[in-house]
């Protein structure tokens, strides 16, 4: 049985962080949703989440580039972040544009990603 010493470098720390911080705020983003088509309480909420759930996406992104460069690892997580950040935009363009049969579906569509990453982060923190 190998005994593991050393910790997770600080930058994976930081990328696993973000992703749960995304993935928290696109759950709240669900809960929002579910107000805002049964009542139009919920407008100001899913609003100010949008807002979050795009810097929380953002952070993503950052956290991704700080993980990836001091190690000089392989760039896919910055894809990945990158290519989800181009959907959160999409996501908040179709927002706007009051696209509810596009927005709701990737809106679910993100959510789910945003679990795999996350748990994807986590399978690899276990393996060391």
């Amino acid at each position: 049985m190998a005994i593991r010493t050393t910790t997770a470098p600080r930058g994976f720390t930081f990328l696993r962080v973000s992703i749960a911080l995304q993935t928290l705020a696109l759950f709240f983003q669900a809960v929002t949703a579910g107000i805002l088509l049964s009542s139009s309480h919920g407008e100001v909420l899913h609003g100010v989440g949008a807002r979050v759930m795009y810097g929380a996406s953002m952070l993503y992104v950052i956290a991704a580039v700080v993980a990836w460069r001091p190690g000089g690892g392989s760039p896919r997580p910055v894809l990945h972040a990158s290519g989800f950040l181009a959907l959160a935009s999409v996501q908040v363009v179709l927002g706007i544009a009051h696209v509810p049969s596009l927005h709701v579906p990737l809106g679910v569509t993100m959510f789910g990603l945003s679990v795999l990453a996350l748990a994807r982060q986590v399978t690899q923190a276990e393996r060391g």
